[in-house]
């Protein structure tokens, strides 16, 4: 695989290949990505897959109108075609009001934080195998797993790199590591899956690769024999599996390109007190070995810590050059790169801090209400705010989870949940985007 240099050699020359065939204004991004994994699946060899990868997109400005395209012909003359072939694109798109390169003044500068996304370890298939094997096996040997759907452990590696006409030139390495099992409890109708998986940047801050497999066996033979529940409205409690995808619903929501086109229910709550205000939501962009950690996003801007949420209420909205000159708005550094056409929105490390209860003392006082470990299907609209989802978990009895519970769906409205929402004690940051688990009563919950 290429290396940071390399990639950035890569994209001066196409940038510069694009302002000689007349492009006012350019930026070229550059992807490579190597992988390596393995599968085994009741203690035998399943697979074992390597793959490499590498990309890169050209964006050209010819005026107020621009085009993107993207490449894996890195041949001088592929490169040639690929710039000429853009700006001609450019010079027949319409006009965009909104569309450019980040000033000078507003790109990243110095030399950042050193985020050591990358320990440069790349296991043999040998060991990936030793460590899937070991997941499985832990995942099996819990008492009620009647099948497994396999253990496995992979590596990979990135490189990205970033050139722009206005004067930017960066580029970066990253790595991860991950181990996964998945096994099966139940017999004949009654059968159950469930999974535990851990993504590092460093092999060595996984856990124990049994400790994995007994996570999976444990939550699977857990939701073995599920009833329903009755159709009310009761307190949820949201496990943090899931839990972060409610935060990512209001991240969602908090993009500057979803505002400019008015598809989103936060508009008009800008100064509205959404949470309670002890509820706290940060974005860590420079955390050390963190999953989305980043000096710059997507077009050269620098990536800022910030609160997100506090007091309650939210900071602004996440913008990209784009949404930031249609809504005349700063710069964030939120922008987001694919390997081409322009950029999204995407937040980095983002988490909410910890409350005071334990999770114990957070449904100590619920009589019957719902813990939710599964949500399925796609029933949230972040125009309107309205949520609704399947789910699968556990019934809480007088404070304490009791019986499996499945095939209910859970409802409300997302400011009405946010509003309602308690967090517990049990903060982990292990996903990007985290959560403990949360508490929020009064939904409406559909079960028998």
């Amino acid at each position: 695989m290429i290396g940071s240099e390399t990639a950035l050699a890569r994209c001066h020359d196409l940038v510069e290949l694009a302002r000689k065939m007349g492009a006012d204004q350019a930026d070229a991004v550059a992807r490579a990505s190597s992988s390596e994994s393995v599968g085994v699946r009741l203690g035998a060899l399943e697979e074992v897959e390597r793959s490499e990868s590498e990309e890169i997109g050209l964006r050209v400005f010819v005026g107020r109108r621009s085009a993107s395209i993207s490449t894996s012909d890195f041949a001088p003359e592929g490169l040639q075609m690929l710039a000429g072939r853009a700006v001609e694109m450019a010079r027949l798109a319409p006009e965009d009001a909104y569309g450019g390169l980040a000033p000078a003044d507003a790109l990243f500068a110095g030399d950042g934080v050193d985020l050591d996304l990358t320990d440069g370890a790349e296991p043999s298939p040998e060991e990936l195998r030793e460590a899937a094997l070991a997941a499985e096996d832990a995942a099996r040997a819990i008492a009620g797993v009647t099948n497994s759907n396999g253990g496995s452990a992979s590596s990979s590696r990135s490189v990205f790199a970033l050139v722009t006409s206005s004067g930017f030139a960066r580029g970066h390495s990253g790595g991860s590591h991950t181990l996964s099992a998945s096994v099966v409890a139940g017999e004949g109708g009654d059968k159950q899956t469930d999974y535990a998986y851990r993504t590092q940047r460093h092999r060595c801050d996984l856990p124990d690769p049994a400790d994995i497999g007994r996570e999976a066996g444990e939550r699977t033979v857990r939701k073995v024999g599920p009833g329903s529940i009755p159709s009310r409205k009761m307190p949820v409690v949201f496990d943090p599996r899931v839990g972060g995808g409610v935060l990512g619903h209001l991240l969602g929501a908090m993009a500057a390109p979803s505002i400019a086109r008015k598809a989103s229910f936060l508009i008009g709550r800008e100064n509205e007190q959404l949470f309670d205000s002890t509820i706290k939501i940060v974005e860590e962009p420079h955390r050390l070995r963190g999953l989305r950690s980043r000096n710059y996003d997507g077009e050269g801007v620098a990536s800022t810590p910030r609160a997100l949420v506090e007091d309650g209420r939210i900071f602004g909205w996440l913008s990209n050059v784009s949404s930031a000159a249609q809504l005349e708005l700063g710069l964030t550094g939120h922008a987001s790169r694919g390997g081409g056409g322009s950029p999204g929105v995407a937040a980095s490390n983002v988490f909410m801090e910890a409350g005071a209860p334990s999770v114990a003392e957070l449904i100590a006082d619920i009589e019957d209400g719902l813990f939710v470990t599964d949500l399925f299907g796609q029933g949230v609209n972040l125009v309107t705010g309205d949520y609704s989802r399947g789910a699968s978990g556990f019934r809480i009895r007088n404070g304490e989870l009791a019986d499996p519970v499945s095939e209910i769906t859970i409802a409300g409205t997302l400011p009405d949940m946010f509003r309602a929402l308690i967090p517990a004690n049990d903060l982990e940051l292990v996903r990007g985007v985290d959560v403990p688990t949360f508490r929020i009563d009064g939904m409406a919950v559909a079960g028998q």
